[in-house]
């Protein structure tokens, strides 16, 4: 007895995307993502000492590896599109829109 289990049609045809809202979507999530390099670059540096001198303190090596392990995802990251094409660059919009002031914000505040 075989039980055979149809699973419905996952492809769906390519919609048309705006020329705006993919410029729009691509600029905001490349600004986005940078922000958020830059912050978690500056956040894993040592607190009180200098790259040099993180050896010395277990602490701080592992904030130092741990950033720079997320900001090469991130940089990687902001070489890719998004997989969703039409709901990625939407999304984009919205998140970048809400995003963008938020870490740039963090950003200076930690400056």
């Amino acid at each position: 007895m075989s039980l055979a289990v149809s699973l419905p049609d996952t492809n769906r045809p390519h919609a048309e995307i705006p020329a705006w809202q993919q410029f729009a979507g691509l600029t905001l999530r490349s600004v986005f993502l940078i922000a958020l390099t830059v912050l978690t670059f500056r956040v894993a540096l040592p607190q009180n000492e200098t790259i040099e001198t993180a050896y010395d303190t277990p602490n701080d090596l592992v904030r130092l590896a741990l950033g720079l392990a997320v900001c090469a995802w991130l940089i990687v990251q902001l070489f890719r599109k998004p997989r969703d094409s039409a709901g990625g660059y939407r999304n984009w919009v919205y998140i970048g829109i809400a995003g963008i002031p938020f870490a740039l914000i963090c950003l200076y505040y930690t400056w």
